[in-house]
């Protein structure tokens, strides 16, 4: 390999799609274990190198940068989201961070909506009744869920993803549509009649919660025990964006008691949830272990969009996706 060519690591195999883009240009070392490696070991892997290919699981701080070194140009999130990274750190140094949006917008929002008929429909909770052998005869009052068609959906967050799963809701269920936005939704509100409210009027008005807002200081834990007391006796919450939004202990208390109907979560706090965790034991709530953008194309589109932000700051050209602080 010759001298110039740039070392970088790749802290877990991604698919091959942005894989192998990474080898050909780069002298690439990729962390082949299926758990992350520890933060011992990524700091000893980062030294010397120009560029990390991270994920969500990687914390990307002052430390982290200092561990590489001086020569650090370009850190390449394979994620939409970058909670993971000290941006600010990042740009201060001169080092370009990079991010993964769009490619996983249809994909994201079809697991939302997956997960909001799943629990409206007790489709797990009943498919668990048939492998438990429980499952006797046909009975008039088993397993009653929520009915869809003409119902309400609010959207906390109207960007990309909460956009798309507005227009598979309005579309194919003829759901009115409420969002909470810090922005309006011009097109939202042309395409399928969208409504901007202030949260409260979202939770009280909504039979189905679904949240694709970013996490901040100002968004997180923002679906606490009063937003939930706020929301119908019938409605079910979902959460395909950041697990620290919703307070984990006050949804449990709140599905437990029957004060919301159903949960369904592709997101927890922590990742992965604990096995005592409460909300495991309740059988109107779904947890789904960060699957949202598992599908062929999404994943493919990461990994060429994490690749080409990779090799871009190496080369000192502008990123496919950059992050700004």
């Amino acid at each position: 390999m010759p001298a110039e060519t740039p070392r970088v690591f790749v802290t877990r195999e991604i698919p091959a799609a942005g894989l192998d883009l990474i080898r050909q240009q780069c002298d690439a070392e990729i962390w082949p274990e299926p758990l992350p490696p520890s933060r011992e070991v990524l700091l000893q892997k980062i030294q010397g190198c120009a560029g990390v290919l991270t994920l969500l699981t990687e914390k990307v701080d002052a430390e982290f940068m200092d561990a590489a070194g001086p020569q650090l140009k370009v850190i390449s999130n394979y994620a939409v989201g970058y909670n993971n990274i000290s941006v600010d750190e990042a740009t201060s140094r001169g080092i370009a961070v990079g991010n993964t949006p769009g490619v996983l917008t249809e994909a994201t929002a079809d697991m939302a909506f997956a997960l909001l008929i799943s629990a409206a429909r007790r489709i797990v909770e009943s498919e668990r009744y048939v492998q438990q052998g429980k499952w006797k005869t046909w009975e008039p009052l088993g397993h009653i869920g929520c009915d869809l068609e003409g119902r309400t959906i609010g959207i906390v967050g109207m960007g990309r993803i909460g956009s798309s799963m507005a227009r598979k809701c309005h579309g194919g269920w003829n759901m009115k549509v409420l969002y909470h936005d810090n922005y309006r939704n011009e097109a939202a509100e042309q395409e399928f009649g969208a409504k901007q409210v202030d949260l409260d009027t979202l939770l009280a008005e909504s039979d189905f919660v679904s949240v694709h807002t970013d996490l901040n200081p100002t968004t997180e834990g923002m679906f606490n025990a009063d937003a939930f007391r706020k929301m119908k006796p019938t409605a079910v919450f979902v959460n395909t964006a950041r697990g620290p939004l919703h307070v984990q202990a006050d949804l449990a208390a709140a599905l437990a008691s029957g004060e919301i109907f159903a949960a369904g979560l592709d997101v927890t706090n922590p990742e992965p949830i604990e096995m005592d965790d409460p909300l495991l034991k309740l059988p109107n709530c779904i947890v789904a272990p960060h699957i949202a953008s598992g599908t062929v194309s999404s994943r493919n589109g990461m990994a060429e969009i994490a690749a080409a932000n990779l090799l871009n700051g190496l080369k000192g050209e502008p990123l496919r996706c950059p992050v700004k602080a």
